[in-house]
């Protein structure tokens, strides 16, 4: 067995502990609780989702690169439908949506599975926003309000989230074949700060940070959640690159910038008028409702490995 192969069963395992440890006391506080309890079955129910969605990544990571590049590509799919559903559609968008899905989408994978970094950095920032324009001037009617909805849609599902795999092209030295696990160290620091910010927030939760738009989330929340992620992520060095200290400060600015991105994202929903993005995931709401923080991270986190320890 190689030494990534050992690191990313032994994270698995690590994984899988947790989450068996989170059932355990979530039954516990169920039977315990005498009256239907809205927050322990919501409790439960997320942890139920995490099982599966921890299973699908796992078997992604056992079939290699390819299959990981294909799951963040369905991700990415799934997340621009829900995205734009929220969007008016009229027949007058039909090309531009066509060019979205058909041509962007796929485009932006294809360049991350070729490792072609010139061109998928700038492909959907520049190329895709220029043609998005051109396509929607069919019409003139809310021309603005339309291609923004688009091209925001894009940015946000479809080139945030492929910067989740393009981190299989990096080659850092001393680090060859184990780039997967810097994705797990990615998708479990965010999701771990999400978790426990929640918990943070249920137990000592008192000021709110901004009622309006989310209201459930809180500055002790906050804090609590950044800081033993962050702490969390650091001891977590040993998949990484990175010294305990580096761990540690990436781990703190991936929190954070997820904590934002969950804020903008909230922001986009409560315009719409929906609490949730979709009702793929149980418990969970849609695809977006998990990786509206991954969203904000991932491009962060990407340009940063890629600068400071890719030679």
């Amino acid at each position: 067995m190689s030494q990534y192969q050992y690191d990313t069963c032994l994270l698995f395992l690590g994984i899988g502990l947790f989450l068996l440890v989170a059932t355990i006391i979530g039954q516990i506080l169920k039977f315990r609780c005498k009256s239907p309890n809205s927050v322990i079955d919501n409790l439960n129910t997320r942890i139920n989702a995490w099982w599966v969605m921890v299973a699908i990544i796992g078997v992604a990571f056992w079939f290699g690169q390819l299959t990981v590049i294909f799951l963040f590509f369905v991700i990415s799919g799934v997340a621009l439908r829900e995205f734009l559903i929220l969007t008016p559609i009229n027949r007058y968008d039909y090309c531009v949506l066509i060019f979205a899905f058909g041509i962007a989408l796929p485009t932006q994978y294809i360049l991350v599975a070729y490792a072609w970094y010139g061109l998928f950095s700038i492909f959907i920032p520049v190329y895709a926003f220029l043609f998005l324009a051109i396509f929607a001037t069919i019409s003139t009617r809310n021309f603005l309000e339309r291609i923004a909805d688009v091209q925001w849609g894009l940015m946000i599902t479809v080139y945030c989230i492929s910067c989740v795999p393009a981190l299989l092209v990096l080659d850092i030295e001393n680090y060859q074949g184990r780039n997967l696990l810097l994705i797990a160290y990615l998708v479990l620091i965010v999701q771990l700060s999400d978790v426990l910010q929640y918990v943070f927030g249920k137990l000592f939760g008192k000021h709110k940070i901004s009622p309006n738009i989310s209201p459930s989330k809180t500055i002790e929340g906050f804090i609590g959640g950044l800081l033993s992620a962050s702490f969390i992520g650091a001891c977590m060095c040993w998949i990484t690159p990175f010294t305990f200290l580096q761990s540690g400060l990436i781990s703190l600015m991936i929190t954070l910038l997820g904590f934002l991105g969950g804020l903008v994202m909230s922001a986009i929903k409560r315009d719409r008028g929906v609490k949730d993005w979709g009702r793929l995931i149980d418990g969970h709401g849609g695809i977006l409702d998990r990786f509206d923080s991954i969203c904000f991270a991932a491009p962060i986190f990407f340009h940063v490995v890629r600068y400071f320890w890719v030679d």
